[in-house]
């Protein structure tokens, strides 16, 4: 599961500007997906690298929801209840970490 859901976030990243409109393509030079599972959550952590003029947020953003989503997609059947419900599943606290810029030689 957690290979489609990496797949699917990498796939994301290299897509962005396809699904946002104010996003343009970037070209990414290292992007990559982590996963740390834990008893009641899986963490997701993406990181995105580029040399270009603008940063790479949405990149990783959006690879972080869409990889969310890949596993949310995966087990949904193991939560839903009698009405059709997912009482617990959710996803939360996406969010920008940490941002660097590189140093251009």
């Amino acid at each position: 599961m957690l290979v489609s859901a990496e797949v699917a976030a990498l796939h994301a990243m290299k897509s962005v500007w396809q699904v946002l409109p104010h996003c343009h393509p970037i070209p990414i030079t290292a992007a990559d997906v982590s996963f740390d599972v834990r008893a009641d959550r899986i963490v997701v952590t993406t990181n995105v690298e580029a040399t270009y003029k603008t940063g790479v947020e949405m990149e990783a953003l959006y690879g972080a929801t869409v990889a969310l989503l890949t596993v949310w997609d995966m087990v949904k059947s193991l939560e839903k209840d009698s009405k059709g419900q997912y009482p617990s599943a959710r996803i939360e606290d996406v969010r920008v970490v940490e941002k660097a810029k590189s140093q251009r030689p």
